[in-house]
């Protein structure tokens, strides 16, 4: 499992999630700067998405849905604030109703993605920083904490799908 921590952070009003992974930065950089890559990761198994929308540089923005198990789609949205690849990117995220418009009564969350070399191993480090002290705890009671495990969980079999490739 590429997960080595996640931590909650109430007081700085954060989630902290550290992974690494048997690949490179650059390599591990194109599971997020490609779509059809980070669709294969992002989301749970039981709750894979589909990115509709996706303009990958700063003030660019991304539309997903993430199917449920039951027929059922959540829908969310990005724009990034940041694109510093291969080491850096930063973007809002939310909640979207049907028609993909932002729904404001979950807040935004704010994410960090940092990417490090660690040997011939890429480090990365997802902080997620909420808005309140409230919309934090909806977001682990929804399994923001357990959804992330999982969803990366699933990127060491894309990268070494890809490496045979």
């Amino acid at each position: 499992m590429p997960v080595i921590s996640s931590t909650k952070n109430l007081e700085a009003l954060s989630f902290t999630l550290i992974a690494e992974f048997d690949a490179d930065i650059q390599r591990v950089w194109q599971i997020w700067e490609d779509p059809r890559q980070l669709e294969r990761w992002w989301g749970p198994p039981t709750w894979p998405a589909t990115f509709e929308e996706f303009d990958f540089r700063a003030e660019g923005k991304a539309s997903y849905y993430m199917s449920g198990p039951e027929g059922e789609k959540a829908r969310g949205w990005w724009r990034f604030t940041t694109i510093d690849g291969p080491k850096r990117l930063a973007f809002d995220d939310g909640f979207a109703d049907d028609n993909g418009q932002p729904v404001d009564a979950l807040g935004t969350t704010h994410a960090t993605v940092n990417l490090e070399g660690v040997g011939d191993r890429t480090r990365m480090t997802i902080v997620s920083s909420f808005e309140s002290e409230e919309q934090m705890e909806q977001m682990v009671q929804m399994g923001m904490e357990e959804g992330m495990r999982e969803a990366v969980g699933q990127i060491d079999a894309l990268l070494s799908e890809h490496a045979k490739a």
